[in-house]
């Protein structure tokens, strides 16, 4: 059969998508407006059908709006809230969602300009392209890391502005499993939102369980003879492998389940979105992860049940502020559809975290309201009024419970109003809330009809916490397994202190005991003796980390055993290490000034904070964090602020100078597992030998979750990895380089030239890869004695030899797939990187006109559907003889001019040949078979001077052709049968019936080129 990415993955994902009850919608029958791709009939009916009281007039007026708010640069969040408000006029129906119109298209340019892109698969809302599907065949050479890559270059591109403010879901799929283990995700269905960058793909591991018999349509074989016939892919009918790519198990048909069904996409679109205005001003859109979607239905799904109080146990990292700020979205249609009104309060037990929590609603857009005190407490309480704010918009109340503590009265609300239902998210319920406590006592004499959801990243360890009988069993869990599986987290790597530091740690000790005699031992850590042996350590560790990594933008948290200790290690800081300036102010008068210095590329660490609860204002800690984030702050010294609910993804080294228990030492350790760049790990320096502490933490973490899932132990492992996993590495390493010479570069290449399986390469470069992470690791973690068990500097020399020989293989691959030489050329200039020994202002504005020419130039050339037209032949050698023999990344500035008006000229005429090509392969109903045979009997010896002649007649083959093919699929495995199949009807349709003047020698050729074609497009090779 046709073995391609179309038949294998596209076409089976339509008819999928048609049976969940889209409608299929061929181009050649539908107008669109070119500029938004909205289809404008279809939208036109759509908008009239939902909103009856509309003239058709106002339709033409909304869709000039729309038009007009797709030209923010605002990553379509005032299209957003168009699309979701149910006020007149509606975009979508989400009353009554099956009053919608749905559509499914393939292959819809995204045009403006020179630039395009096409989507394999278009989902259409009312006509408004809201989502589109980028699919893969399985097993494909670069993976979805292309698609990753791919979309990043797009929407970056400015002239794609409003189709991406339009667009709000998109798949990417190569039809494979997830395989969770890999160090970056190259295979499986992942889906995502927008970004003005590189979008960030999620994992999607449905919860729910599906009745597909229930759920889709059965099959239509009037709808799929439709669907064949208008891709042209008549031949691929009636074989097997089709057949099983229908199948609505394949990971991309599940995935389209998941978020297409038409219940599940409702949701999506009205709650799923959220737009988020980071510190920096930059602007981001969220979707739902799948742990949150699945957290909301379950809390839904508890109400339902009359349940008032659970527990959501999500890991560190899944976004548990995120997941309530969903909530009161979703929640509060919920409630008013009962006719009640809701009130939400987020209750956190700290004032940073107070201040986080609120810093985080803001940034979504939500109103917050603060409580920090009884007072206010309990006048929020007896207000009937379930807004502060007077714009109407949606609003959480933050309360701060530390002022409660030593008060015993209880809050009683006398006036209880019965349309109001509070909801409570209390946070880190794993502490503090204590039974006996007034706070708790309050909130339960407060509104004893409250909803009471507490939230935890940590599990509920032993008989001391209380959280379950107060807080009610467990909604949703999402564990650390698969957080770490689904790319949210990272593994930790525990790091011991090198011996010689630890004799002069041992030997400051001694010295300052002498001194001070039996001093409390928290003094003696916070002597300078010891504070700046134990600092010039860990600046070296990080300054090496930052070398061996390559990347100077890494960041440090020291949690240090005391305050004093802190101020201590600061004021060492602050004389040995920190950039000396004159005009630096002090930290009390100007943190910002102080501090927010643009960093260089050194990896010399140079500044630093110090976060304490006494130490500056609150403001000058919050602008200290937010310059930590962006990158002007090295390194941060705590003692207990910041180790919980502090997210900083740059954060990936954290010593810690002090034992922590239970709970809160795996809150602290996860302040560096958050995913950086292509970081596998985060690094944890352990200055207080944590190893028994922690060991005894995972355990009980072990027995929670087993006393959770039984038998189901697969889904626990440890959030540490271990010695004996990289002593397995290690191991692994060596078994499958064992018949390898691995002492000598030379021979090791000529014996791996010999291979020519890409599966027995794969697993070579796999494990040679792995030795350098494992090489950097091994150096990082001091464990020095490990790397004399491989020569870790001669694999990396292996390393390249490896990935160069099955990128040959992958080379040679393509080649035997006929695949078009003009996209090899493609592939090889598709990252280059152009540098200079002498760069101005001038020189680089000329490199990016230079590379933006290269990119139009290449990508025209590249979709060229008929390699063999002589025009195209030209084009190519022209632009291969361009570059031939030039090392691109050492191009003067003259030559770049000089290639700049070549490549201008070569695009111009690509550009050309393509209009040409494209108005061609219109006329036959984008069959580029058809077209690329029209134009091979019109070269050289032109079958007739009529070209309307030669396409009624190629045309009139065409649908008697298809048609035979479409009702005989089969028949295409018997070559012989179709050449005299093909010769019958093409002597009867361009002789007997359009009168053109066919030799026999001709009729031949014609004929040859003709099967040549179908027998191409089934087996899968490309012209």
């Amino acid at each position: 059969m046709i073995h391609n990415e179309d038949s294998r993955v596209k076409i089976p994902t339509l008819l999928h998508l048609t049976r969940l009850g889209y409608n299929y919608l061929s181009l050649k029958e539908a107008v669109w407006d070119i500029n938004t791709n909205i289809f404008t009939d279809v939208f036109k009916e759509s908008i009239g059908k939902i909103n009856p009281e509309l003239e058709e007039s106002d339709i033409g007026r909304l869709y000039d709006e729309i038009s007009l708010d797709l030209e923010n640069e605002d990553l379509g969040r005032v299209f957003y809230q168009k699309l979701i408000n149910q006020s007149s006029p509606r975009l979508i129906d989400f009353k009554d969602f099956a009053n919608n119109s749905f559509h499914v298209v393939t292959e819809l340019p995204y045009e403006k300009d020179d630039d395009n892109f096409r989507p394999d698969i278009i989902l259409l809302i009312n006509g408004m392209p809201l989502a589109f599907i980028e699919v893969k065949k399985p097993n494909n050479l670069e993976g979805i890391q292309a698609e990753h890559i791919r979309i990043e270059k797009r929407f970056k591109n400015k002239k794609f502005r409003k189709f991406i403010n339009l667009t709000q879901l998109m798949v990417f799929s190569n039809n494979m499993e997830y395989d969770d283990e890999a160090i970056q995700p190259l295979q499986g269905a992942f889906y995502a939102t927008t970004a003005y960058g590189k979008p960030t793909f999620n994992y999607f591991r449905e919860e729910d369980k599906f009745d597909l018999n229930a759920l889709l349509q059965p099959e239509n074989p009037g709808t799929e003879d439709y669907i064949l016939k208008d891709t042209n892919y008549v031949g691929i009918k009636s074989t097997p492998e089709f057949k099983t790519n229908k199948n609505p198990n394949t990971p991309t048909n599940r995935i389209c389940t998941s978020l297409f069904q038409k219940d599940r996409l409702a949701f999506i679109l009205r709650y799923a979105f959220t737009y988020v205005e980071e510190d920096l001003g930059k602007l981001e859109k969220h979707i739902m992860r799948y742990p949150q979607l699945f957290a909301t239905k379950a809390i839904e799904q508890k109400l339902e049940e009359g349940v008032k109080k659970g527990i959501i146990w999500h890991t560190q990292g899944s976004g548990k502020t995120a997941l309530a700020y969903y909530n009161v979205r979703y929640l509060t249609d919920y409630f008013q559809k009962k006719g009640v009104i809701p009130k939400f309060y987020f209750i956190v037990d700290r004032i940073d975290l107070a201040e986080q929590a609120s810093r985080e609603f803001r940034h979504r857009d939500l109103i917050v309201h603060s409580v920090n005190s009884k007072e206010q407490f309990i006048k929020d309480i007896k207000s009937t009024t379930v807004l502060h704010n007077v714009s109407g918009k949606r609003e959480i109340t933050v309360v701060n419970i530390q002022k409660f503590e030593d008060d015993k009265n209880v809050v009683r609300n006398t006036d209880y109003q019965v349309n109001i239902q509070r909801v409570y998210f209390l946070d880190e319920v794993h502490r503090s809330y204590n039974p006996k406590g007034s706070f708790l006592a309050n909130l339960q004499e407060s509104d004893s009809n409250a909803i009471k959801i507490g939230l935890t990243g940590t599990p509920l360890l032993g008989n001391d916490y209380n959280s379950r009988t107060l807080f009610g069993d467990y909604i949703h869990k999402y564990y650390y397994n698969k957080s770490i599986a689904d790319g949210y987290t990272l593994r930790l790597i525990r790091e011991e202190i090198e011996t010689s530091y630890k004799l002069t740690l041992q030997k400051a000790l001694e010295e300052i005991e002498i001194l001070k005699g039996d001093a409390d031992r928290k003094k003696i850590y916070a002597h300078h003796k010891f504070a700046e042996p134990m600092l010039d350590y860990i600046i070296m560790d990080f300054e090496k980390a930052r070398i061996t990594n390559g990347d100077s933008s890494l960041g440090a948290m020291v949690i240090c055993d005391s305050s004093d200790q802190a101020k201590m290690m600061h004021e060492v800081f602050q004389e040995k290490y920190a950039q000396q300036d004159e005009d630096e102010l002090p930290l009390a008068a100007e943190p910002t000034l102080a501090y927010a210095k643009k960093k260089s590329e050194s990896y010399k660490v140079t500044t630093a904070a110090l976060i304490l609860h006494d130490i500056g204002t609150k403001e000058d800690r919050k602008n200290l964090v937010k310059d930590y984030k962006a990158g002007n702050i090295d390194i941060l010294f705590v003692f207990n602020m910041l180790l919980t609910g502090f997210d900083a993804k740059r954060l990936k080294k954290l010593y810690l100078g002090r034992v922590i228990k239970a709970h809160n030492l795996l809150q602290a350790l996860t302040r560096v597992n958050r995913t950086y760049k292509n970081y596998r790990y985060g690094y944890v320096v352990d200055f207080a030998d944590i190893k028994k502490e922690f060991d005894k933490t995972n355990q009980a973490y072990f027995n929670e979750l087993q006393s959770e899932l039984g038998d189901e132990m697969e889904s626990y492992s440890k959030l540490f990895k271990t010695q004996e996993e990289i002593n397995a590495e290690i191991d692994e390493i060596k078994e499958v380089l064992f018949h390898f010479d691995t002492s000598n570069a030379e021979v090791f290449s000529q014996q791996i030239s010999q291979i020519s399986e890409r599966a027995e390469m794969l697993k070579i470069t796999r494990v040679l890869n792995n030795a350098r992470s494992l090489y950097n690791l091994i150096r990082l973690s001091g464990n020095y004695d490990l790397l004399d068990k491989l020569d870790f500097h001669k694999l990396t020399v292996l390393s390249r030899e490896a990935n160069d020989r099955l990128a040959l293989i992958n080379t040679k691959e393509a080649l035997e797939s006929s695949v078009d030489t003009s996209n090899l050329l493609n592939i090889a200039l598709e990252d280059v990187l152009f540098a200079f020994t002498k760069v101005s202002e001038e020189e680089m504005i000329l490199a990016d006109e230079y590379k933006e020419i290269l990119r139009r130039t290449r990508e025209t050339l590249g979709g060229n559907f008929d390699p063999a037209d002589p025009e195209f032949i030209s084009l190519r050698e022209e632009l291969e003889r361009l570059f031939k023999k030039k090392k691109l990344n050492e191009i003067t500035k003259e030559q770049m001019e000089a290639n700049i008006k070549a490549l201008e000229k070569i695009h111009k005429e690509a550009k050309e040949l393509e209009r040409k090509n494209q108005l061609l392969r219109a006329k036959y109903d984008h069959d580029a078979k058809y077209t690329r045979l029209h134009k091979r009997l019109m070269e050289k010896d032109p079958l007739t001077s009529c070209e309307q002649k030669l396409f009624e007649a190629l045309q009139a083959l065409k649908s008697k052709a298809d048609e035979h093919v479409l009702n005989n699929s089969n028949m295409l495995d018997n070559e012989s049968y179709v050449e005299k199949m093909m010769m019958r009807l093409l002597v009867q349709e361009l002789k007997n019936n359009h009168h053109l003047p066919l030799t026999m020698e001709r009729t031949k050729q014609i004929n040859h080129l003709l099967v040549k074609e179908y027998l191409n497009e089934y087996h899968g090779r490309r012209v």
